[in-house]
């Protein structure tokens, strides 16, 4: 894994911003809490998914979602521009009251819209 990094770093798929590696900074999203701007626990962070045209984060995939907010505590997709503050636990500026669940058919995931 070390020899795949340094060869990512020699090739620049793993750049720096103001000397922090782009792939620490993301994988520091992981199993972070998530709240609304109301406080109330929406889920944790499973995935991060990266616009890579655009070279930055397009959004956060939560997992253990709370079936209070999402309906049957589907995963959700929620936009990264929708982040007010990052540190031990995400908050968010915005989300819905309550997403629900698109039926068999349409797309598996709920996004946040």
């Amino acid at each position: 894994m070390a020899s795949l990094k340094k060869k990512a770093l020699k090739r620049g798929l793993l750049e720096t911003v103001e000397g922090i590696r782009l792939d620490a900074e993301v994988t520091s999203f992981y199993n972070l809490p998530v709240y609304t701007p109301q406080g109330r626990y929406l889920g944790v962070v499973e995935e991060v998914v990266l616009d890579l045209p655009n070279r930055r984060v397009g959004s956060i995939l939560l997992a253990r979602t709370s079936p209070k907010i999402v309906e049957g505590g589907h995963k959700v997709a929620v936009p990264y521009r929708w982040i007010a503050a990052i540190g031990d636990i995400i908050i968010l500026n915005h989300f819905p009251e309550r997403v629900a669940a698109q039926r068999r058919g349409a797309e598996e995931e709920p996004v946040a819209a």
